[in-house]
């Protein structure tokens, strides 16, 4: 029919959701690139961080990579001194996953940075708007975990 106007949908929230995590991961490793690591290698330390001491495992679930994607990321910052690799005195079998100083000292070297970009995605928001923004972000995460 002409002159008749269909109104087109918005776009899911999935979609949505997955723009906003490949422009961050995109402006993410522009930042760590200098350091000669990836965002996935950056989220990781930002996870030993928090919690120092995980085994592969809890930190690949913790980094929302899978086990083959961990090994990957610990031998490569291994191999760089960002982290290393002892021994579980409760379990022999299991290796723990430490930050090195070295790898403290990137991860500070990137926190600024990291901030402004994070406010740069807010900016547009009131601070209470970017508080109901993390809440919605950390109740979906929960919805699906």
């Amino acid at each position: 029919m002409v002159g008749t106007h269909t109104a087109k949908a918005p776009p899911s929230l999935l979609y949505m959701v997955k723009q906003v995590e490949l422009i961050v991961r995109s402006h993410l490793d522009e930042l760590v690139r200098p350091s000669g690591i990836t965002a996935l290698q950056y989220t990781a330390l930002t996870v030993l961080e928090r919690h120092d001491g995980l085994s592969a495992a809890q930190l690949a679930r913790d980094s929302f990579v899978t086990a083959q994607s961990i090994a990957d990321v610990v031998r490569s910052l291994e191999s760089r001194g960002l982290i290393r690799r002892e021994r579980n005195p409760r379990n022999r079998r299991e290796l723990l996953i430490l930050l090195t100083d070295e790898g403290r000292e990137v991860l500070e070297r990137h926190a600024g940075p990291v901030r402004e970009l994070e406010e740069r995605m807010v900016r547009d928001l009131t601070e209470r708007q970017a508080e109901q923004f993390r809440l919605a972000l950390s109740k979906a995460w929960q919805a699906l975990s």
